[in-house]
């Protein structure tokens, strides 16, 4: 390390902060489950995986068709919800955030 750098190098100054008041929630991974598909195009079970940024900005990895996807970037994570969760109240959707909290989504069949 050149005397220049005063970055510290020392593990436990490495390790990930809490967020800043810029970014106060961090961000967050989850998985969207449909329990049923009423189109028949995504099928069921874990067909997405996702993370929402502090800023609320949200991006989706499609898990089919396997073996790549598609992804997908939305502005605001209820911008995602709205296209692919509520408008498909059939599916019985169930999305897990990274720590267990769960939002069910379920419309009946």
């Amino acid at each position: 390390m050149s005397e220049e750098n005063t970055e510290s190098v020392e593990p436990q100054d490495l390790k990930p902060k809490k967020p800043s008041n810029r970014a106060p929630e961090g961000i967050r991974s989850f998985t969207v489950c449909r329990q049923h598909d009423e189109t028949g195009i995504s099928g069921e079970g874990v067909v997405i995986e996702g993370v929402m940024f502090a800023t609320g900005h949200t991006v989706i990895h499609w898990l089919t068709p396997a073996p790549r996807g598609s992804i997908a970037f939305f502005d605001a994570y209820d911008d995602f919800i709205k296209i692919h969760v509520t408008s498909h109240p059939t599916n019985n959707t169930i999305i897990t955030f990274d720590d267990g909290e769960q939002t069910i989504y379920e419309g009946g069949r």
